[in-house]
């Protein structure tokens, strides 16, 4: 029997293989993949976890402390928006693309006839979060760049979906999505850039300013922009592809060859734009954010006019699944980082992970961490049922667990819901996770010279990238009014806890039950209020949907866990009812609790856990 991983083997969370170290990614995808599916992907996410842990993490740190430069001027004053990168960022994009990141999920890759399904691509995005959020962000947005085109396109732009979806480097473009505008922020239906057709081209020309704009050069950038007379608001925005080069000069989209072969471009070939400044961000520098005023640049209408903010809406689904991904993965690497420190760090004649508190908040730090990868890759899940009908005509027919949604329709409806809650809640732990991290590291963990310093850094961008909190609970309240998506959401939570059959499970499958109709309660008195008192709750209810649709979950994960001889998920589904949902007198102090001191091997170390041990709470020690 396995004795658990001994991270005092370890030096540092780097030089390892980061998918041979995360068992809560392979156990969400042994959930959310087909059995073929997962057979293929095993071992090509060993390959890159190895990829991501020996090379990509290294190349990082050099990226985060000689980040892209923006030259948006030639030597003789021409606008030239050239961004140059590191060449191990350079290595890094070649790495993460060749090896498929974002083509295995809308080409077929070898040995498959089949592309793989969107939860694909964000299960390597989790790894490559282990190394860098930073450069996830450009990866997310070619991935939503893509399936925009795939979805909306009329046929007029294959030259730019070919590229985004490249498993050559030489070949591929990459993705972006320029919303914010100054006066606008969230409110995306106060953008003022507008567009003209010009007939003398043949495409339309943009005028205005774009003020946050992540990977400011990429070639295949999405954009809104209000025509001619269209309505105010979000219903008269357009989508529209803005190539970073003048698409008239050159044959096709500028790559990425084209751009390592030949250079800047000529000023001549510089599309009507121009890259004002990179922000100087606190974190996250592997991807260049500036601000562009477009000046009459040449872009491409993407589907119907005046629907480009429901399009759009496609994109921004798996970009917060990409930003929970992100979330999670950094989450993982923090708690890799905080369990190898405490494991070798000596104070007082031992390491301080024998010490209790330690011990406590490293069970808490892995608790939270397989929650929010459970809840993330479960929303994925849902993604996946409806893009699986939409790409082959088929409902899926591979759904697992007792409470698994096979409708199309009613996996989109709780999907809805899901998406926002799982950036929201993914967000907030990263931070907190990657905040306690540098914590058990002490006064090295808050220097430049150790990682948990940029895991910090980059960890606060993902409460704000893609909505911030308070964006995502109106966003809650919007499923919930639309798409009814109480109505799925229930029915789920239900068949988790009917599946929860256990004895082991007993006590939090009790606890959640309560809390599952405390929440129906709740959802229906809401909707009997109005409007203003709806938003004054809708925070505190997405992170109440969050508790109890992951502890249901957990549960249910943990019974088929225990009907394979595994006690360990047992242990974490009831460790986080426990911190989450249970009112406990004295907040437990009188309890005589001592679950992290007895189940730290178990849930740090992952040594196996017989089920029959499990069957009644441990009793306190005298």
């Amino acid at each position: 029997m396995s004795e658990g991983v001994d991270y005092g083997q370890f030096e540092e969370g780097r030089h390892v293989n980061y998918w041979d170290l995360d068992h809560p990614l392979e156990r969400a995808l042994r959930r959310t993949y087909t059995d073929e599916e997962y057979e293929w992907a095993e071992p090509h996410l060993a390959a890159f976890g190895e990829t991501v842990g020996r090379t990509i993490a290294d190349n990082a740190d050099y990226v985060d402390d000689h980040g892209p430069e923006l030259h948006t001027y030639d030597d003789l004053g021409e606008v030239w928006n050239h961004v140059r990168y590191p060449l191990e960022q350079i290595e890094n994009d070649r790495l993460a693309y060749e090896q498929g990141i974002v083509a295995d999920s809308f080409r077929a890759p070898p040995g498959r006839e089949e592309p793989m399904p969107l939860s694909h691509t964000l299960s390597m995005q989790y790894l490559l979060s282990y190394a860098d959020v930073g450069f996830d962000c450009p990866v997310a947005m070619t991935a939503g760049a893509a399936l925009v085109l795939e979805k909306f396109d009329d046929g007029d732009l294959t030259e730019y979906a070919d590229a985004l979806t490249s498993r050559t480097y030489d070949d591929l473009i990459e993705g972006a999505m320029f919303l914010t505008e100054k006066q606008g922020g969230s409110d995306v239906g106060a953008n003022e850039t507008r567009a003209e057709y010009d007939e003398s081209v043949d495409c339309w020309r943009l005028y205005g300013e774009k003020w946050f704009c992540s990977n400011i050069d990429a070639e295949g950038t999405l954009a809104l922009a209000r025509t001619e007379d269209a309505p105010e608001g979000t219903q008269g925005l357009s989508m529209f592809l803005v190539p970073h080069a003048d698409p008239d000069h050159g044959d096709g989209p500028t790559t990425k060859g084209d751009r390592i072969e030949d250079g800047p471009l000529e000023p001549e070939a510089v599309n009507d734009q121009l890259y004002r400044r990179l922000k100087d961000k606190l974190g996250t520098t592997a991807v260049p954010t500036g601000e562009v005023e477009f000046t009459g640049a040449k872009a491409y209408l993407v589907g119907e006019e005046e629907n480009g903010f429901k399009q759009m809406t496609e994109m921004l689904n798996l970009e917060r699944l990409s930003n929970a991904a992100a979330a999670c993965g950094l989450m993982g690497r923090a708690v890799l980082e905080s369990t190898i420190y405490a494991a070798n760090r000596e104070a007082f004649g031992d390491t301080i992970d024998q010490y209790p508190l330690m011990r406590a908040d490293l069970v808490d730090m892995v608790v939270d961490h397989e929650a929010a990868t459970a809840f993330t890759f479960e929303a994925a899940r849902l993604l996946d049922v409806r893009e699986r009908r939409e790409r082959t005509g088929r409902e899926s027919a591979d759904a697992t667990g007792a409470h698994a949604i096979e409708s199309a329709d009613d996996a989109y409806r709780l999907m809805r819901l899901l998406v926002p809650i799982a950036k929201l809640r993914t967000g907030r732990m990263a931070v907190d996770t990657a905040s306690y991290a540098m914590e058990v590291h002490g006064g090295n963990g808050y220097v430049n010279d150790f990682v948990t310093n940029r895991l910090l850094r980059d960890a606060q961008v993902l409460p704000i990238w893609e909505g911030t909190e308070n964006v995502l609970s109106l966003d809650v309240l919007r499923a919930l009014e639309r798409e009814n998506a109480h109505e799925p959401l229930l029915e789920a939570i239900e068949g988790a806890l009917e599946s929860a059959t256990h004895p082991a499970l007993a006590d939090a499958a009790e606890t959640v039950d309560a809390e599952y109709h405390d929440l129906a309660g709740a959802l229906a008195t809401l909707a009997g209020e109005d409007g203003e008192y709806a938003q004054l709750t809708a925070k505190r209810l997405a992170h109440y949907v969050f508790d109890v649709f992951t502890a249901a979950l957990l549960l249910e994960q943990a019974q088929v866990a225990l009907e394979n001889d595994d006690g360990r998920p047992a242990l974490i589904a009831r460790r986080f009812v426990e911190t989450t949902l249970e009112d406990r007198p004295a907040r437990g102090i009188a309890s005589g609790d001592r679950f992290a001191l007895e189940a730290f091997e178990s849930i740090v170390r992952g040594v196996p856990v017989e089920p029959e041990t499990l069957a009644e709470p441990t009793a306190a020690d005298d």
